[in-house]
């Protein structure tokens, strides 16, 4: 057969199939509702709740290629990318699995024909490894040809398996290929060297492991299997590392054309390119599954692949960006399997180009430090990089500290852990002293009463009202069992119709009536999993503990905040098809007057795309589709294409809300029932509110036609000030914007002649052979004293410049010094000294700096500083 990996990937499935098996799609490497898992690292993820008995599929054998990220968490690969053959940060994984349909015997003579038979490799050149005590796996092998005295047994580190500490575990069968005597290493199965490796693990999960470690027999074994596509493709192809098969071959192709290197030409050049190329693979995958560079999670481990990568460049002789120009490698080597990847072509490659130009600015500050720290911890034979110095360039500069700790390992040196993570400690200390926090927890009071009355039972999706009982009254911190007009109360009802905040919807508002009393409720709350808590004032009469009161939510406000919700969902679904897959929410606020959405994206919207976001949400409301909602498991609602907030707590049984083939999510919230309802939708503002962060603020309804009401009426007014029609606004605005330019133009201009012209302000002296011209500029902002300096600079062709003025009580300073005489005058050093005078300080390159100050009376003297500190630099 081809042994190409797209020929590979594609038998494997083929083969499967073949068997019976049902071929089942990637999942994305965010785990979805898993938050046990910081990415998809295996491909038995998306079937562990099968595995668990806790759902159920259509069918009972699966095939997949499952893509994996191994660089965060408890699986992490990171570090050893670029160091050995094998290691990745992104991988593919090749698995076959049965849920209680076949067991070993299957397994192991499906393994053995698809690689002795499908891809042909030597079945004298494979080794299995089984567990110590299982005869049963040692005697299916044998039974198919495999020689005794190639099937060793191990214990449970190399060959049992389990989830977690409790749950499904069984041992396995491990299947290992002999690359040959070219290869260092022993020649058999987990010895030394890379000479027999491991290239297929055939998991038997036949038990279930209590709490107690003990571990009965599942009622329905299952197979659960893992191969590396790139080891696998390797190895038929008969190379010693997976970076020289021919997935890779384009990537670092480019690679090379990029950074004039030839992969194999050296071993130092060939480690940073192997680094690149594995890294480039993550970041195209982990942007196009919606992930984006931040300082937490998954996306800081994204910000850690990009990172290193980028400085990998820098070790090859690239220091501007350039891994933005590599992505559609990645796109061209894996796009005709994975078509996410082109579809997100260009997110991937703003997203790159982006963090990359960011992280160079923090490379061209924090490498000649680290070089001088390393170079001078060398010169003193000290093996170990201090931590304090470590932490001051990982806390200033924003180094990171795995970049720092391989930095150094190349160079022979050891970073100083234990002192980094004391000086760490010290700084979360501080941190801690200087800041207060309040805790926000439960009420003692509330926490006992939850224990006493029943939970509360929400209505509210199906009507505006019902008939309660006042279970309990708080006022203040305290139950009382009655409260009369003026009180300011807390309620908590048997039933209730109220939704209480929660999801970025605010609580409802309305009335609970009794037999002698009336509550205006402000505020709906929930402290509580089974408690709803409404807060309110008496109006009128008198209430009593177990009072029976009809329960009104006010309508409008209540229909008001539906809209927005729905159309924060109609929101969200236009931004994804819109901007790609990685726009996610990452909080909103829902009330009856307006709307806010935050969403992760790298930048900010244009107003092309701001307009188009409005025209597909409006586009929705006047098709008036209906807004569904429906109760179901947690993993039905994910297979069924619903959108998880990923760290969000979810329970068995979810609320999924469906705009019919535009939107599903899972909501608790309170909705429109047809979009239409919606009436008009308008985007106020769009926003940053964090890097990588954008928001939304909208409007929906009354309040959207309000805007637009407000908006017309400064139009109206606009035009009569300019006397125009509301149609010749924009040219009649643009003209007197550039009149207005213009003025200011000839005003600075005029200010400039008089600068220059006005010697009795200017004191010109000659220091040795240096012409040094100080000038007081009073009323003049820095870009004129920049400008002047410029100016007599260039009339006095060599010398020093130093401008001062003051202007609304605050003093700015400049000096600017010629290009040939910075090696021994520098105008950030003179600076310096002067700002001292005027209570500021300043700084910048040899040849220009600025500052700035908030003692005009000490000007003066800051000028007059320049001539002896010329002296001085020039050692007269």
């Amino acid at each position: 057969m081809n042994h190409t990996t797209e020929a590979l990937r594609q038998a494997f499935l083929r083969y499967f199939e073949r068997q019976g098996h049902q071929a089942v799609a990637s999942s994305p490497l965010i785990p979805q509702a898993d938050p046990t898992l910081l990415f998809t690292n295996a491909g038995m993820n998306q079937f562990k709740r099968v595995f668990l008995g806790e759902e159920s599929r259509a069918y009972k054998r699966a095939v997949t290629v499952q893509k994996c990220v191994r660089a965060g968490g408890k699986h992490n690969d990171l570090e050893n990318v670029g160091y050995t053959a094998r290691h990745h940060t992104f991988f593919e994984m090749l698995g076959n699995f049965s849920f209680g349909d076949y067991f070993k015997a299957e397994a192991i003579e499906f393994g053995w024909e698809f690689l002795t038979k499908e891809v042909g490799l030597a079945k004298d050149r494979l080794w299995v490894t089984v567990y110590k005590d299982d005869d049963d796996a040692a005697s299916l092998w044998k039974r198919i040809g495999m020689p005794d005295q190639r099937i060793m047994r191990f214990g449970e580190k190399d060959n049992f398996w389990q989830m977690g500490d409790t749950g499904p575990c069984g041992p396995c069968s491990e299947i290992h290929f002999d690359q040959g005597t070219a290869v260092p290493g022993d020649d058999r199965p987990n010895g030394d060297g890379d000479r027999v490796i491991e290239i297929w693990n055939l998991v038997f999960m036949q038990f279930n492991q209590n709490d107690r470690g003990e571990r009965q027999p599942l009622p329905r074994p299952s197979i659960d299997t893992g191969m590396g596509l790139e080891r696998l493709a390797a190895v038929v192809q008969g190379k010693h590392s997976n970076y020289d098969g021919d997935v890779f071959a384009p990537i670092l192709h480019a690679i090379g054309t990029r950074t004039g290197q030839r992969y194999g030409a050296n071993l130092s050049s060939d480690r940073s390119m192997r680094v690149i190329a594995d890294h480039l693979r993550a970041i195209a995958f982990l942007v196009a599954d919606g992930i984006l560079p931040s300082n937490e999670g998954r996306g800081y481990v994204l910000r850690r692949i990009l990172r290193r990568a980028a400085r990998h460049g820098r070790l090859l002789g690239v220091s501007e960006p350039f891994l933005y120009d590599l992505t559609g490698s990645v796109a061209l080597s894996m796009g005709s399997f994975y078509p996410e990847l082109r579809a997100a072509a260009d997110t991937i490659t703003e997203v790159t180009q982006g963090e990359e130009e960011r992280f160079i600015a923090t490379l061209d500050q924090g490498l000649p430090i680290l070089n001088d720290m390393v170079a001078k911890a060398k010169a003193a034979g000290q093996p170990v990089l201090a931590g304090p110095e470590v932490f001051k360039l990982y806390d200033t500069y924003g180094f990171p500290m795995d970049l720092i700790a391989e930095a150094c390992r190349e160079q022979g040196l050891a970073v100083d852990q234990e002192g980094f993570d004391r000086a760490i400690d010290e700084q979360r200390a501080r941190a801690r002293k200087s800041a207060s926090f309040e805790s926000e927890a439960v009420s003692p009071m509330l926490a006992e009463l939850s224990a006493r009355v029943p939970a509360t039972q929400f209505v509210g999706y199906e009507r505006l009202q019902s008939e309660s009982v006042l279970q309990a009254i708080l006022k203040g911190d305290r139950l009382v069992k009655e409260a009369t007009a003026g009180d300011e109360i807390e309620c908590v009802l048997d039933v209730t119709p109220f939704y209480a905040e929660g999801g970025g919807q605010v609580g409802d508002q309305g009335v609970l009536v009794g037999p002698e009393g009336r509550i205006e409720i402000t505020e709906t709350v929930k402290p509580l999993p089974t408690m709803f808590v409404h807060k309110g004032r008496v109006q009128s009469g008198l209430v009593r503990e177990g009072d029976r009161l009809q329960a009104q939510v006010r309508a409008n406000t209540r229909q008001d905040a539906a809209r927005n919700h729905t159309a924060t969902h109609l929101v969200h679904a236009a931004l994804r098809d819109l901007l790609g897959p990685h726009v996610k929410q990452y909080g909103s606020l829902v009330a009856p007057n307006r709307l806010r959405f935050d969403f992760a994206h790298f930048k900010a919207l244009s107003g092309r795309d701001i307009d188009e976001v409005e025209a597909i949400v409006n586009d929705q409301i006047r098709r008036n589709e209906q807004v569904r909602t429906q109760v179901m498991g947690i993993q039905d609602a994910v297979a069924a294409g619903a959108l998880a907030f990923f760290g969000d707590k979810y329970g068995e049984q979810v609320r999924v809300v469906t705009i019919e083939e535009f939107s599903k999510e899972l909501c608790g919230g309170t909705h429109c029932r047809h979009t239409g309802e919606i009436g008009l939708f308008r985007i106020l503002s769009e926003t940053g509110v964090a890097a990588g962060v954008r928001r939304i603020e909208a409007q929906t309804g009354v309040g959207a036609l309000s805007a637009l009401k407000r908006l017309e009426a400064d139009v109206r007014e606009l035009s009569e000030i300019l006397k125009v029609a509301p149609s010749d606004l924009v040219g009649r605005t643009r003209k007197l914007a550039a009149q207005l330019k213009e003025k200011e133009r000839e005003l600075e201009e005029l200010k400039l002649k008089l600068a220059s012209g006005a010697s009795t302000d200017a004191q010109v002296r000659t220091i040795g052979s240096v012409q040094v011209h100080v000038q007081r500029t009073d009323g003049m902002d820095m870009n004129g004293m920049r400008a002047l300096a410029d100016r007599v600079r260039d009339k006095l062709k060599s010398g020093v410049v130093a401008l001062g003025g003051v202007s609304d009580d605050k003093v700015s300073l400049l000096v600017a010094v010629t290009k040939d005489l910075t090696a021994s005058i520098k105008a950030g050093e003179l600076i310096k000294s002067m700002a001292v005078e005027v209570g500021g300080t300043g700084g910048g390159r040899p040849e220009l700096a600025q500052a700035g100050g908030k003692q005009p009376e000490g000007l003066p003297r800051a000028l007059e500083k320049v001539f002896p500190l010329v002296e001085q630099a020039l050692g007269q």
